[in-house]
């Protein structure tokens, strides 16, 4: 059993709104739904063994009000209350206050040290681990290819906003207005090769011993489990992988805030939570997945149903 929570979006700030002026942001009560999170999992019983923290634990706005590193440690102390490991996903919102050289240097790096678990490149905050037998978590850098939080003079960027371009002819890189295909805004990302050919590897090997696999990442990857904007770039090649593998049994994700759910041609499930930041004070938006040899069951709390999700 694990827990799951997704865009957390921390600031000690009065109540605001998204970007489009009309769905409220709650970003100081975010830390309290997190506190009450972590309370419900450590009263769980049998015990949960992980949580996944699906991405954006923090809000972009910390960087303009100098508060990055004080709201990252207040949201680290509140998951440090755990007994167990958490385990997170790098969203845009992190990449907004910090760098990728210096996300490796946080609490949010929770890819093992040595490396055989990732990509060569280490700052691919991408791995595997295996917390039971015959069942293997992925997770996924879904801004590996991305504008955000690297250096315009860095291969990486270029690379990544040649991408953007050729698909993006807006001022506002952000703005999907007129575009054919409006996932290719600035705050999505994507997957480079390297990642795709490594998890490709982890998913062959998981084939072989016969594995269930459980993919996690910020942005998901199906179009169905999204509103069409908030989509990897290049979904198709990270599906195009997974479904040439047998093992993979789910997929999660964060990024749009009001959740999705859909399961894929191939028998796969993509579930991507509702968020914290627009859940209001008197409710919440987290949950719990037991897993079982067949088949899935998450508890959902406040915004999030239950699910069953067979295998």
């Amino acid at each position: 059993a694990f827990g799951v929570i997704a865009d957390i979006q921390f600031a000690d700030a009065e109540d605001g709104h998204d970007f489009g002026g009309c769905r409220r942001r709650y970003y100081r009560h975010s830390l309290r739904l997190l506190r009450e999170a972590v309370r419900a999992w450590a009263d769980e019983s049998p015990p949960i063994d992980f949580v996944l923290q699906l991405g954006d634990s923090i809000d972009g706005q910390n960087v303009r009000r100098g508060e990055a590193e004080s709201a990252l440690q207040q949201v680290l102390a509140v998951l440090g209350e755990l007994s167990v490991p958490v385990h997170h996903a790098w969203g845009n919102h992190e990449l907004y206050n910090f760098s990728r050289a210096r996300l490796v240097n946080t609490g949010l790096y929770s890819r093992p040290a040595g490396g055989s678990a990732g990509p060569p490149d280490s700052e691919c905050h991408a791995y595997h681990f295996s917390p039971a037998p015959r069942l293997r978590l992925v997770v996924l850098d879904t801004y590996d290819l991305s504008t955000l939080g690297t250096d315009p003079g860095n291969p990486r960027y270029q690379e990544s906003l040649r991408v953007l371009r050729e698909k993006n002819p807006n001022d506002d890189l952000n703005s999907p207005a007129g575009l054919e295909e409006p996932h290719f805004v600035a705050f999505n990302g994507g997957f480079s090769q390297a990642q795709l050919d490594w998890l490709n590897e982890v998913l062959k090997f998981s084939d072989e011993n016969q594995e269930k696999v459980i993919v996690m990442g910020h942005v998901p990857i199906h179009p169905y489990a999204s509103n069409g904007v908030c989509l990897a770039w290049n979904y198709e090649a990270a599906l195009s992988v997974i479904h040439s593998h047998r093992c993979v049994v789910c997929v999660l994700a964060g990024h749009l805030h009001d959740g999705a759910y859909c399961l894929d041609s191939h028998g796969v499930h993509h579930l991507t939570l509702d968020g914290v930041i627009e859940t209001p004070p008197d409710s919440n938006a987290f949950g719990t997945i037991y897993v079982y040899e067949d088949k899935m069951i998450l508890k959902g709390r406040g915004r999030i149903p239950d699910r069953v999700m067979h295998f």
